[in-house]
């Protein structure tokens, strides 16, 4: 016996694909927004947490900052005490200066030369006085320049022939000079005996390392 289907199937199986494809579309949007959520969650707990870092490092920045601005005011100050301790220093050592000076051109002067007049000036001390030839102007030269610790570049600013008269009216040629040389600072006299010290103690230190029998 034959049956048949007289009901409309065709209608039925597309009604239902089009059930299944809308359920589908709908687990699919379903799904897509639950994993946007997540997402979105996801990257807010990550501001959020980033943001909470930053904040930190600006609390912290800001500690800093006034740390820095604490350092920078005390060094300002050792600074400052430096500076009053290094003038109370020179004050001290500048009160046996004239001394030092006279001490060192009394060292310093060959014989034949005699000073009329000495200005101290800041760094520099200006020397006038009379020399029996222009010969004994240059040893006053060399000597303040090279064998002085207290002078230091000595110039001459002016040498002038002139006759003096002798107690038994004998008239004699003299040099009239004047002279300006640079002044050492007392902290510098004491370094440069220190360097001289140490020079010293190194020489025979070398020497004592080449073997014996050996140049």
């Amino acid at each position: 016996m034959i049956l048949i289907n007289l009901l409309p199937h065709r209608e039925a199986a597309r009604k239902r694909r089009k059930d299944t494809f809308y359920a589908t579309l709908l687990a699919a949007a379903l799904l897509g927004g639950v994993l946007c959520g997540v997402v979105y969650g996801w990257y807010t707990a990550r501001i959020a947490t980033q943001q909470s870092k930053n904040e930190f490092l600006q609390s912290e920045i800001k500690k800093l900052e006034s740390e820095i601005k604490d350092v920078a005011t005390l060094q300002a100050e050792i600074a400052a005490l430096r500076a009053r301790q290094q003038a109370v220093e020179d004050l001290q050592s500048d009160r046996n200066m004239p001394v030092n000076l006279l001490n060192e051109l009394v060292v310093q002067l060959p014989d034949g030369v005699y000073v009329s007049s000495l200005k101290h000036d800041g760094g520099n001390v200006s020397l006038t006085g009379v020399a029996q030839s222009n010969e004994r102007v240059s040893e006053l030269l060399r000597n303040l320049a090279n064998n002085s610790k207290w002078f230091a570049k000595p110039e001459l600013i002016e040498i002038l022939a002139a006759n003096v008269t002798l107690a038994n009216k004998e008239q004699k040629r003299v040099s009239n000079f004047s002279i300006k040389t640079q002044v050492l600072k007392p902290t510098d006299v004491l370094k440069a005996a220190a360097s001289a010290a140490s020079a010293v103690q190194v020489a025979p230190t070398q020497a004592a390392s080449y073997p014996a029998g050996k140049a």
